[in-house]
């Protein structure tokens, strides 16, 4: 491995590590159980959830683990501009949905899936229905 991919391996893990909390506050806030964190941030022990929320900075960030991040990110940023009551903005995802592709079901239920383009196809859903404006 050159010295280039270190560091750009090391960026990754710092970039992850200080967004992590943000992630875990969001998690928070929409109600998340620790079945739902594990398969939002594709986790595969509570163990690991448990030391990644008490220990952010020794989280070992992978690309996959930063991209579920951005989603989540994505997402908040998404309903923060498409609802004024802090109600909607959080609990939204928890809510079931008649939009054909929800199909009665909530966006957690889509995203706890457990796969990467779960939470895409959530983000660009609410990318398109906001106007994709910043």
């Amino acid at each position: 491995m050159n010295a280039t991919h270190r560091a750009s391996s090391q960026d990754l893990t710092d970039v992850g590590n200080k967004v992590l909390p943000v992630v875990f506050n969001i998690l928070d806030k929409w109600c998340c159980s620790q079945q739902q964190q594990m398969a939002l941030l594709g986790l595969s022990s509570r163990s690991t959830l448990n030391k990644y929320r008490t220990h952010p900075e020794s989280a070992k960030v992978s690309k996959d683990l930063l991209e579920r991040m951005s989603y989540i990110l994505n997402i908040h940023k998404c309903l923060r501009i498409m609802f004024t009551a802090e109600d909607s903005v959080y609990h939204w995802v928890q809510k079931s949905n008649s939009h054909p592709f929800f199909a009665g079901r909530s966006a957690m239920d889509v995203m706890c899936e457990g796969k990467v383009v779960d939470l895409y196809q959530v983000a660009s859903r609410l990318n398109a229905w906001r106007g994709g404006q910043s």
